[in-house]
């Protein structure tokens, strides 16, 4: 019955997450599209003012600029575009900026310039990253749940360690293939990156370090998909929830390591005779802490 009712939320969490990314991206782009517009207007009447006045650049020309520069780049405005670019607070990256903000990966590169942004960014995150959480958690445990089928598929009587083996080596694999070896390759070809920029980017990401120096969709010179940084959003969820799962197993494995290491010589005869054959009794299994 229990895992019945898991199952049975697990449909409306999915929905929940979405419509909750869906309604930050909307807030997102009505709170601060106008306002980034104003400044992007501005921005381009002081650099056409810059260049008719200061024909001969000095030393107090060259800081007032440096100034302009510095505040339309944290106004999130690329000071090598034109007003005619595209809104850093359209839609598809207004839905982008809402994913790292419940993701907690928070590039750097954009944030909130209102102060109704900036209020409305921190009760979305308030509320945003505990449902991230769960989400996550539940989608890992669903991810666990197929490695547990498999292994009880493939298992025959005397190979349980190598049916282990097996199985942590084909979810290493293939999460491995999913979310850090090919997604370079894309961003490699969109962004004109290095295949070693690009896989620095994917792991940065996944591991919600992230620094903020390579962001997708963010070059003014190429022309991006609309569904480009969505679909990026969207991979980077579940990358999320592999690596999180890739994290917990090393931290198990450490703690076993650990506890081997520190507390096995203490063990009598008997007791590591007792401990030996519940190991064998007993597979560890990769799992998610409730």
């Amino acid at each position: 019955p229990i895992h019945n009712q898991q199952i049975s939320w697990t449909p409306l969490l999915v929905l929940g997450y979405l419509l909750y990314l869906l309604l930050g991206a909307m807030v997102f782009q009505l709170l601060e599209k106008q306002a980034e517009s104003h400044f992007r207007d501005q921005f381009q009447l002081e650099k056409r003012k810059f260049l008719q006045d200061y024909t001969c650049l000095d030393r107090q020309a060259l800081e007032h600029f440096v100034q302009v520069l510095m505040e339309a780049w944290e106004k999130g405005v690329n000071p090598e575009g034109n007003s005619t670019n595209p809104s850093n607070w359209d839609f598809s990256n207004s839905f982008f900026f809402a994913g790292t903000v419940v993701t907690t990966i928070g590039y750097g590169n954009l944030s909130p310039s209102t102060v109704a942004g900036q209020i409305f960014c921190v009760f979305y995150a308030l509320f945003g990253v505990p449902l991230n959480l769960a989400f996550l958690n539940q989608l890992g445990k669903g991810l666990n749940s197929h490695l547990l089928t498999l292994e009880r598929w493939v298992q025959k009587p005397g190979r349980a360690q190598v049916v282990q083996t097996l199985t942590m080596a084909i979810f290493l694999t293939t999460g491995s293939l999913l979310f850090l070896v090919f997604p370079p390759l894309v961003f490699s070809y969109v962004e004109g990156w290095s295949y070693g920029e690009g896989f620095y980017f994917t792991f940065i990401t996944l591991s919600t370090i992230g620094f903020g120096d390579y962001v997708v969709g963010t070059n003014p010179n190429k022309h991006y998909i609309p569904a480009y940084r969505s679909l990026t959003a969207i991979w980077i969820v579940f990358g999320l929830a592999w690596l999180a799962l890739v994290f917990n197993v090393g931290a198990d494995l450490m703690e076993k390591f650990l506890q081997l290491k520190w507390h096995k010589p203490e063990l009598s005869l008997a007791e590591e005779a007792t401990t030996k054959l519940e190991d064998e009794a007993e597979q560890p299994r990769i799992h998610i802490p409730s």
